[in-house]
Parts: structure tokens; sequence; C-alpha cells
């Protein structure tokens, strides 16, 4: 059998396709391996309903925005201690070059790693601690605390709301604080009970203090912990509830109110570009209602026409700064006054809140 054979040009046109061919396909692989990575780290489940699924929204945003230029990953139930300087390290090992922790307890572990990593950046929210390389961001969930909190109060009839919070720290305490200013607005007079659980996420821990704070004669429940415990819990019994950080009507379709929500999203997005083009800047970015870092999320239908129009009031004078919740005169629980009037808090005061205003039911010390 006679095969033919190639004459030089067409050898030399083979070869080149070949070639050609070879490098298109090493180009692509180059082209996978240069994607940007960027981490995220949270302290319950990514879809908790809550906290950490605000916090993953955000990154889902970011990989929608920036496609394949970007390879975004995730840590969950991560717990706040030394576990976690671990998994900063395991992220950075797979060469994450900017990481977002989501919980305050994830601080100490950051602020280590920054500056063992120098060519890594960190982006911490909730925190205090800022370098060359570690940034701090939150949003004034306070404001749209508060204005849940307006949807609470109209809500109420014994004028009795329960609350389960997690830890008494500052972060909690204002919270707490702006949710019965909020109440106080529509319902004078009210009270807010709170129950502690001394955890960020517990559904367990949160179930058995709705059950208890509705026991002590709370007829709507409002919460700043993670999970939609308390909501399902709301729905079971008939009462109505209002949530936190993430828009989790679906868990108590009949009771849901409303809740205060983050929108981490956008502030992600600039921060994982700027350290892929090389301008990123630490910063401590407080994020508002104006910006959208924070708002609120869509109303049941136990919100009456009347409530909506009195919180949409509200968020505008929040907004041009014709109101503020922590402006004077303000009372703690034991009436003494802490802020007089003419007085407003700043960020600073706000990051240092140890008490609690009047009207609140429970101890600032957990």
């Amino acid at each position: 059998m006679i095969r033919r054979k190639l004459a030089p040009a067409a050898l030399l046109v083979t070869l080149a396709a070949v070639v050609a061919a070879l490098v298109a396909a090493g180009t692509g692989s180059a082209q996978q391996q240069a994607a940007f990575k960027a981490a995220w780290i949270y302290v319950g489940p990514h879809n908790d309903g809550g906290w950490s699924q605000a916090h993953d929204k955000g990154r889902l945003y970011v990989q929608s925005k920036l496609g394949s230029k970007v390879k975004t990953t995730f840590k969950e139930n991560v717990p706040e201690g030394p576990q976690v300087a671990q998994v900063i390290e395991s992220l950075i090992r797979d060469g994450n070059k900017i990481i977002f922790a989501t919980s305050f307890g994830f601080q100490k572990a950051m602020v280590a790693a920054a500056k063992k990593h120098p060519d890594v950046k960190f982006e911490m929210a909730t925190g205090t601690a800022q370098s060359n390389n570690m940034a701090e961001y939150f949003g004034a969930g306070e404001d749209a605390i508060y204005l849940s909190g307006m949807a609470a109060g109209a809500a109420t009839k014994k004028g009795v709301i329960g609350y389960v919070v997690p830890f008494a720290i500052p972060e909690v305490i204002r919270h707490a604080n702006a949710f019965a200013l909020g109440a106080q607005a529509t319902h004078p007079g009210v009270k807010v009970k709170l129950i502690w659980t001394n955890s960020w996420f517990d559904p367990g821990k949160e179930t058995k203090a709705a059950q208890n704070l509705h026991a002590g004669g709370a007829d709507v429940l409002g919460q700043n912990v993670d999970s939609p415990a308390a909501g399902q819990y709301a729905e079971k019994k008939g009462i109505p509830w209002v949530g936190y950080d993430s828009d989790a009507r679906k868990f108590a379709p009949k009771q849901w109110l409303t809740a205060a929500i983050y929108n981490w999203g956008p502030y992600n997005l600039r921060k994982v570009q700027a350290a892929m083009d090389g301008t990123w800047k630490t910063n401590f970015y407080y994020g508002n209602l104006k910006d959208k870092m924070v708002g609120l999320a869509p109303y049941g239908s136990k919100v009456s026409a009347k409530t909506k129009a009195a919180i949409a009031a509200k968020r505008s004078a929040l907004v041009n700064g014709t109101f503020y919740e922590f402006a004077g005169p303000l009372y703690d629980q034991s009436g003494k006054l802490r802020i007089p009037k003419g007085k407003r808090m700043s960020v600073k005061d706000l990051y240092g809140m140890t008490w609690l205003v009047k009207g609140v039911v429970g101890s600032a010390k957990g």
C-alpha cells in the first residue's frame, strides 16, 4: 500500500496549525489559572437565612459581575477561636489574595494574618482594627433596625415585644436599643424584653428564647441572631415577627413584618476589583441607608399602610439628616440621662455602647 507523503510546504502548514493549537490551549489554561482568587469566611451556614447568607449573596454578586476574571470561595460554620487562623492560612495557601471575614470574633486572627502576609488584602466586617493591608467595613444597621422596630411597635397589642439577642457586645446593644427606640416611636411605652443566646447561630437556643419571650407576655418577636428559628416559632404560634440580616419571609409568610437587611455586594465588588488592579486601600467604611448598604426587606401583609407611611417618613429623615435615633435626650434603663438634648452619639460612641435605653427589659451584660 502506498501512502501519500506531505509536500514540505504542506508539512510546514500542518506543523504551524498544531503549534497554534497547542499555544491556544496553553493560553486558555493560563487564563484559567490567572483568575483572581477571593475568599469569604462565615460563622454560620452560607444559607442560614440571615447574616451569613447576606454575605454570601455579596460573594455571588462579585462572581456574577466579574465572571471568569475571579474565582470566589467560602468557608462556613467557622467557630470564633483558634480554628479561624487555620482557615485563613489554608485560604492563603490556596492562592486567595483577598479575604473577607464576616464575624467580630474573627478579628484577632485576621490581624495576625495581615501582619504575616503583607501581600494579601484582608477585609474585616464589624471590627475595629486597621493596617496597611487590613480594612474594616460595616453598615449602619441600627438605622434600618430602628425602622423595623417601628413595624414591631405598631403590631403589638399588649405593648410587650420579645427580642432574641446573641452576645452582649456594643454592636448588639446598639441594635437592641435602636429596635426599642423604633418600637417606642409607634407604640409609646412599649417594653422590649431581651433573652441572650450567647451564640450567633443556634436555632435550638433561638427557638427556646422565642418560647420563653412569648410565655412572658410578648405578642411580637424580633431578633438580632442569624437563623429564622424565632420566625418559624412565631409562624406556628400566630404572632408577628421581625427578622434580621436577610429577607426571610418564606420562613413565616403569614407573620412576617419586615427586617433590617444588608447589601454587601457593591462594597465587596469595589474592593475585589481594587485588589485586582492594584488600587486597593485600607479604610473604615460605614455604609448607610443613603448608599443602600443597609435597608428594609419587603413588608408582610400585617404591616398597615399607615405604618408604612410612618416608616417611609422616618427613613427620609434619617437619610437627609433631620432625624437621628441616637440624639439626646436619651435615658438608660434606670432613668439616668445618658445623652443630653442637643448631643448626638458618634459612630465611635456607638462602637463603645454598653448600656440599654429606657424601656428595654434585660441585662446589658448578657
